[in-house]
């Protein structure tokens, strides 16, 4: 019978002319985030390791 259509052939012929899908890549996204890790611990460091900004104290606060 030339009027049959095979249902499996034709969902591969589907899925063949679909674009193909692109996964996004996670190591540009993982880097950031890790840059960002760290400037915030040398950022918190260097908050605690420096030395205050006023060095002599303000007159008349008890």
């Amino acid at each position: 019978m030339a009027d049959t259509v095979d249902i499996e052939a034709l969902n591969r012929a589907r899925k063949l002319l679909q674009a193909p899908s692109r996964k996004d890549r996670v190591w540009p996204a993982l880097a950031a985030a890790a840059l960002a890790a760290t400037s915030a611990l040398g950022f918190a460091v260097a908050m605690i390791v420096a030395p205050p900004v006023v060095s002599q104290p303000v007159e008349g606060v008890d």
